[in-house]
């Protein structure tokens, strides 16, 4: 089993900045993509950056510019750098990772997900 734990959530105001992180534990082999997704309320869950094993990274277009993802392989741990916030940045974000490990009995990629950490963004 692996745990997804996060943190850096909180109350910033517009322009200001926060800086999630996520580390992952437990029985893995190796992590091949890591990211932030992000849900507001009455919204859909939606992807705001992702990190492939190698550095690879893509974004939503709402961030680039704004938003940094980066990745320790060493700790496996993703970080997301938010700059210049904005009140629609306010949502629960959540951390997810494909990761190569044990399930049960039989090796294979199976997907996580953090319990989730509020971001709030005061105008």
């Amino acid at each position: 089993q692996v745990q997804l734990v996060e943190s850096g959530g909180g109350l910033v105001q517009a322009g200001g900045s926060l800086r999630l992180s996520c580390a992952a534990s437990g029985s893995i082999f190796s992590i091949n993509a890591m990211g932030w997704y992000r849900q507001a309320p009455g919204k859909q869950r939606e992807l705001v950056a992702a990190i492939t094993s190698g550095g690879s990274t893509n974004y939503a277009d709402s961030v680039k510019g704004r938003f940094t993802i980066s990745r320790d392989n060493a700790k496996n741990t993703v970080y997301l750098q938010m700059n210049s916030l904005k009140p629609e940045d306010t949502a629960v974000y959540y951390c997810n990772a494909a990761v190569l490990g044990w399930g049960g009995a039989r090796i294979g990629e199976y997907d996580y997900w953090g319990q989730g950490t509020q971001v709030t963004v005061s105008s």
